[in-house]
């Protein structure tokens, strides 16, 4: 789903693309985190409320344009401070940092990753951390099937997935040494939509492959030590899908731990939130642009509130009753307002009433910024003139977070009667 958005939003940019190589803004700091900074080591409650509700800084460090990762590629301006300062301000205590390496990283057997990208991912991390906010740092484009030069295909056939695995583990080692001094704020992320491309039922080999990566991973990070050996891990099953995740009928596997250091478990879940698709993303004739039990007119009659509430009672059930936190690392709509008027306030609807469940269940979200904003773009700020473009939407977005559970969600502007459906279901 997350190369649909970014490549959706690269054409509506097309005029600003720029097949340049990476813009990179060099930390001449990188020494000063040698020393391992102060831990506070937080369980599974306290890391929860703790990330409250979080903002992804979509489309920057992971757009590329043949294979080189580009900050600016793909429309958005540079990452400033300024930026996440603003982002802070509206009441976001994460930001998730997708990033992409391709050609940044060389040739094995070392698969060296650029200096001068791997400072400048560190530098937008710092902006972040050094806010007294939580960093969820990924792989992003580097698995999918329709990026240019991606390479951690989970597909490919048992000759290759040796080199794969081999080059997975060498450079989340580089990674996770360059940050393991960090304090309990960084959160590192395995990888993003891992899946064949194919959007039927898992293919069980390559679910085998996933899982494999995911352990790699973990014994990667904690392998380099420090405040690595106790740091919160996100892991995602395929293609970061509830049911495919959670589901007894699938393959899931959340790997062993023996590195960890920490009193109780370290590892999170993440999975992302888009349905009804036709409702969040979908532009074409089978468009939505109502949802919820207010909706009067073009609306699905599937994936309502009670679908919601299913979806986060599953999450609880087999995760987080287990101890594993669960991070909707990826949810939004994007702006049918050119459709629709009233569109943005049953997405603002939406939202929040997906927050609430997932806050009620114990589950974490992290809305989808794509930096695009405007009709079909899912942007709440103006990263230009860091202009609020959503103000509406944030503010339910912080009701939701910041109110007791039994608080009642506001309709739709316009929109007070329950339609007689909804109340019989």
């Amino acid at each position: 789903m997350k190369k649909f958005l970014s490549r959706a939003a690269a054409l509506l940019l097309a005029g600003v693309m720029a097949a340049a190589t990476a813009s990179c803004g060099k930390n001449t700091d990188s020494d000063s985190k040698d020393t391992a900074k102060k831990w506070t080591e937080l369980d599974q409650t306290q890391i929860t409320e703790a990330m409250g509700l979080g903002w992804n800084l979509g489309n920057q460090l992971e757009a590329s344009s043949g294979g080189i990762p580009n900050e600016t590629c793909w429309g958005n301006p540079e990452i400033t401070k300024e930026l996440i300062d603003t982002v802070k301000a509206q009441g976001f205590k994460t930001v998730r940092i997708p990033v992409s390496y391709l050609d940044m990283i060389g040739d094995g057997p070392d698969y060296k990753i650029d200096t001068d990208w791997l400072d400048r991912v560190q530098e937008v991390v710092d902006y972040v951390v050094d806010n007294d906010m939580f960093a969820i740092v990924n792989m992003h484009g580097d698995g999918y099937y329709t990026v240019d030069h991606s390479w951690l295909l989970c597909a490919e056939d048992d000759d290759k997935q040796t080199e794969i695995k081999d080059k997975y583990g060498k450079v989340w080692t580089q990674i996770a040494d360059r940050f393991k001094d960090y304090d309990q704020h960084l959160i590192f992320e395995s990888m993003n939509e891992e899946f064949n491309n194919d959007y039927g039922k898992p293919d069980e080999k390559a679910y085998e492959n996933i899982n494999a990566y995911n352990q790699i991973f973990v014994d990667s990070v904690r392998a380099t030590g420090s405040n690595n050996e106790k740091r919160w891990l996100l892991l995602p099953g395929w293609n970061t899908n509830i049911d495919y995740t959670a589901g007894d009928d699938y393959n899931f596997k959340i790997p062993t731990d023996n590195g960890c250091k920490a009193d109780g478990n370290r590892i999170m879940i993440s999975v992302h939130y888009y349905d009804p698709f036709n409702f969040t993303i979908d532009e074409n004739k089978t468009a939505r642009t109502q949802w919820g039990k207010y909706a009067v007119k073009n609306y699905d009659n599937w994936g309502q509130e009670d679908y919601v509430d299913s979806q986060m009672a599953l999450l609880n059930e087999k995760f987080v009753s287990q101890g594993y936190p669960v991070v909707i690392g990826e949810f939004g709509a994007q702006d049918k307002t050119e459709k629709f008027a009233d569109y943005n306030e049953f997405r603002r609807y939406w939202a929040e009433y997906l927050i609430k469940a997932a806050k009620k269940n114990g589950v974490v979200c992290v809305y989808w910024d794509n930096g695009y904003n405007g009709n079909k773009g899912f942007g709440i700020i103006d990263r230009n003139s860091l202009e609020i473009t959503q103000p509406d939407l944030i503010a339910g977005m912080m009701r939701a977070i910041n109110s007791t559970d039994d608080y009642e969600i506001l309709s739709p502007a316009g929109y007070t009667e329950v339609r007689k459906s909804a109340k019989a279901s």
